[in-house]
């Protein structure tokens, strides 16, 4: 095992990523199409109230639509090698880009007319369901696997992580936390969540990250600790769901 490109935790074998931010990215592919689903509301402009009096004048002009919507859902470019993006890659743009980049690292065999063997990368991506936001999410989760082995893993994670957070400042839609009853391990306040769509555990008030079974460890010797205490003293325990 190695130390996570991205924090000091350890990795699956041949992976660049701990499975706390390998986890998050499953979550982000899988949160980013219902996103998508509400973002489209704000093309539909609403008209406003009737102005002056009945049968004079016209309703007001309609609202003008955010022009970084427009941006997120339209065409356009986005090189996964380039520059840091500028907050303006159109969400399409970015997943099939990376789409592409990790299609390219992964090999393909073939013979050629007379038989030899040749191992080369792929040309094209080509998701199943159509090259839709829906369709390349589903291909880089299919994908995902093989993509945590290859170096730009924690690119990959920079890129989504910036889209995700571009889409959730215009929708206000955020993942829910799900409270966890043990206190935390680092701070011992009882802020530790699960959130929807990640595989991690993490305290929202200092921000200690843990495994399922890291939390399930502590969660058990806290639980021992606590009716080693309680019984000492003679008062009755509560129970500690985990």
């Amino acid at each position: 095992m190695t130390a996570c490109s991205l924090c000091p935790r350890t990795t699956p074998d041949h992976e660049h990523l701990c499975l706390v931010h390998s986890g998050e990215l499953r979550g982000w592919l899988a949160e980013l199409p219902g996103q998508t689903l509400l973002l489209q509301e704000f093309l539909t402009p609403a008209a406003g109230p009737a102005q002056g009096r009945p049968g004079a004048g016209r309703a007001a002009s309609p609202a003008p639509v955010d022009l970084r919507v427009l941006t997120l859902l339209g065409p356009g470019r986005y090189d996964p090698q380039g520059p840091d993006d500028d907050g303006t890659a159109p969400i399409t743009a970015v997943l099939g880009a990376w789409a592409g980049h990790i299609t390219y690292q992964y090999p393909a065999a073939a013979r050629d007319p007379y038989g030899v063997a040749h191992t080369q990368p792929c040309e094209q991506a080509s998701p199943s369901q159509g090259e839709t936001i829906t369709g390349w999410c589903t291909w880089l989760t299919a994908y995902l696997p093989y993509a945590l082995t290859l170096p730009l893993a924690p690119d990959l994670h920079r890129a989504l992580d910036n889209l995700v957070c571009r889409l959730r400042a215009l929708t206000h839609a955020q993942p829910r936390h799900h409270p966890r009853a043990a206190p935390c391990p680092a701070c011992d306040l009882c802020t530790l969540v699960t959130t929807d769509g990640q595989w991690g555990i993490r305290c929202l008030s200092c921000g200690h990250e843990m495994t399922p079974e890291e939390y399930d460890q502590h969660a058990a010797h806290y639980l021992t600790a606590r009716q080693a205490t309680e019984h000492s003293a003679g008062t009755p325990l509560d129970k500690i769901a985990t």
